[in-house]
């Protein structure tokens, strides 16, 4: 008594899309997800903060049982992942038992070999997934250092291209392990003729950097690289 047909001739059905990679800062996110077939949303923040804009975290008890309030009212399934960047498992544990999907590792709290380490143990005993966003600057190690880590353990890489952050410049080399599960971002899909001329400005405004300081130009400089955007689309294809 609650249903109705809607007629399909002549469209193109298909089940509902899942975006893996959010960055929660506006509740009007939700309705233009539906809008456009997404029925899934999984990712981090708080609404618009810098943490938000920049790491895809929701961090803390109280802000993942808000969080999981504020989208009670949406026809959508959420998943909220918690800030994974920490060497001890203590307050890993607790984010997840108040009701975060996974973990979150970002290199603006630290990407470490130990907190690599620490996230994937929780996410082993409380069956939950990590997602990682690794060292640009390789301050904390390279990208051998983070494979050594993973051990071989399931892990989903956001910005694997380096486009979006991580190991520069050879992020692009974890995909070819055998249990992470790369994935892309729309700045680098598809790879057209204006993709490297938008990325500096957006890089320097999403990750708050200074146009003045030259080292924070040389950062952002540093993920734009046209190889392995192209190469992205080739693997995709």
């Amino acid at each position: 008594s609650n249903t109705e047909i809607i007629s399909g001739e002549h469209t193109i059905c298909t089940p509902g899309t899942i975006d893996s990679h959010i960055h929660f800062i506006s509740p009007q996110q939700a309705i233009d997800a539906i809008c456009n077939g997404i029925t899934t949303m999984i990712g981090g923040g708080t609404g618009p903060a810098d943490g938000t804009n920049a790491t895809t975290c929701t961090p803390g008890e109280w802000n993942i049982h808000k969080m999981i309030e504020a989208v009670e009212e949406y026809p959508l399934n959420f998943g909220f992942l918690c800030k994974g960047n920490d060497s001890l498992e203590e307050a890993l544990l607790e984010q997840v038992k108040a009701g975060a999907c996974g973990l979150k590792l970002h290199e603006d709290w630290g990407t470490t070999p130990a907190t690599i380490n620490s996230a994937l143990n929780v996410a082993d005993k409380t069956d939950t997934q990590v997602a990682i966003h690794t060292d640009t600057l390789n301050e904390c190690g390279y990208v051998d250092d983070t494979i050594k880590a993973i051990a071989g353990r399931t892990i989903h890489t956001y910005h694997t291209e380096g486009a979006g952050g991580g190991h520069a410049p050879d992020i692009m080399k974890i995909a070819g392990e055998a249990n992470i599960l790369p994935s892309s971002t729309n700045p680098t899909r598809p790879y057209t003729v204006n993709t490297l001329q938008e990325h500096l400005d957006m890089m320097m405004v999403c990750h708050h950097l200074n146009p003045s300081v030259p080292e924070d130009v040389s950062f952002a400089e540093s993920r734009i690289r046209a190889e392995t955007i192209a190469a992205e689309d080739v693997l995709h294809d």
